[in-house]
């Protein structure tokens, strides 16, 4: 069975802009709520699940709580039984419990798989949740003379980019702005009322202060509480769920294709790798290529949208030129020339992105394959793509430690 066998078949995200814990809430009332509201959106009951995987990455710190697999059978005692597992990779834990759940569809054990990504992160102050998000660095060996790991971690990426390409700030500045406008548009999004002045996207150090380096307040993806769910289904399963439900088969999305890669966990050893190649982190072009060919497309260009991995601006910058977008270190050009709004050719992150929308880490892989799910069967409201049949993501963990990727489509 091959990836393009496994179809979407819906789901749910929370709103990130709801603090929990002001709410007086916890995270298994975010698992319960965003796990409901997929199955009551699809009209999958859970009679039908087989198997479950969760993606997330640091409960444990956050929230003293691990086992998050158990969470299933809590909220509907009749999954007590079936197959659960939690997967974590720092960001890209909501991917690793995508590909888990394929696994599972591929190998003919079972065919409805829910993956649910998590994350609950405003119950502590903002010192105390750098602090544990820095777990996906090397303890010990980097980020050791800074406050916030990883504006330190990717402020160090701004300046690779300088040293062997040139980069210039006000570019990133267009990204973060733009993945803000989209956010506006977004029911969901935890910014999306935010009011930022035009000047708040310039070297101010009073609307924009510096965080680390060339890293400044609005270059970074937001520290959020959510959740989102997806239901995958077999072949089988998706053409008897279309019927049942008056549909086309070719109604459904499904995962054209998919690509995962890790590399060493320092950045300083990803930087040493790459040294004399044409892009900074290769293992994440290749992952593209990976997919791409996974998904019987030539190119980037062959597809309408990326939702990809902005928890800081130069972050995705660093997609633009690793997905094919434009030749290594050139990215600026097809920011410049508009490509990536809204009204570009081919837009990045019309959810608004980590950076507009929010990023509860565990959720995030799982959220953009969701979004893209909904552009790809023109459910994506304010924040649709015209004409939009075949989307890809990019979500990665740590410096690029690990990365996925999937494209989700429709047949014509």
């Amino acid at each position: 069975m091959s990836a393009s066998e496994i179809y979407v078949l819906g789901g749910d995200q929370t709103d990130f802009s709801r603090n929990w814990a002001r709410e007086d809430q916890e995270v298994f009332d975010v698992f319960k709520e965003v796990f409901t509201n997929a199955l009551a959106k699809t009209s999958v009951s859970s009679a039908e699940i087989d198997v479950a995987h969760v993606g997330n990455f640091v409960g444990d710190l956050f929230n003293g709580q691990g086992l998050l697999g158990g969470f299933f059978a809590e909220v509907y005692p009749e999954l007590a039984g079936i197959p659960t597992s939690r997967h974590e990779a720092a960001c890209a834990s909501g991917s690793m419990a995508i590909l888990a759940a394929m696994r599972d569809i591929e190998a003919g054990h079972y065919d409805v798989a829910v993956a649910l990504g998590i994350e609950q992160m405003r119950n502590v102050n903002g010192k105390t949740g750098a602090e544990y998000l820095g777990a996906a660095t090397w303890k010990g060996q980097e980020a050791m003379t800074c406050d916030f790991p990883w504006p330190h971690q990717f402020d160090l990426l701004t300046k690779e980019y300088q040293k062997r390409y040139g980069i210039n700030t006000d570019d990133l500045k267009i990204i973060g702005k733009t993945n803000f406008t989209n956010a506006r548009s977004n029911p969901n999004a935890q910014t999306r009322s935010w009011v930022l002045p035009d000047e708040a996207f310039c070297d101010d150090d009073a609307l924009n202060p510096v965080i680390e380096g060339y890293v400044r307040k609005l270059d970074c993806g937001q520290i959020t509480d959510g959740a989102a769910c997806v239901v995958l289904a077999s072949k089988k399963a998706a053409q008897a769920y279309a019927e049942r439900l008056g549909l086309n088969l070719k109604d459904i999305p499904r995962i054209k294709g998919w690509g995962h890669r890790s590399a060493p966990i320092s950045l300083a050893s990803k930087l040493a790798i790459s040294r004399d190649q044409d892009y900074i982190f290769p293992h994440v072009a290749a992952l593209i290529n990976d997919t791409l060919k996974r998904g019987g497309f030539n190119q980037i260009d062959d597809l309408d949208g990326l939702e990809t991995h902005d928890c800081f601006t130069v972050t995705e910058y660093m997609a633009i030129d690793h997905i094919g977008l434009t030749p290594p270190g050139e990215s600026y050009r097809a920011i410049r020339e508009g490509r990536i709004t809204m009204d570009g050719d081919f837009p990045i992150n019309p959810s608004g992105g980590l950076i507009g929308l929010g990023h509860p880490v565990g959720a995030t892989g799982i959220r953009m394959v969701l979004d893209c799910a909904n552009q790809v069967t023109g459910r994506a409201t304010c924040n649709q793509i015209a004409n939009a049949r075949n989307m890809i993501t990019l979500n990665v963990g740590g410096s690029t430690t690990t990365c996925a990727s999937f494209i989700v489509g429709r047949d014509s």
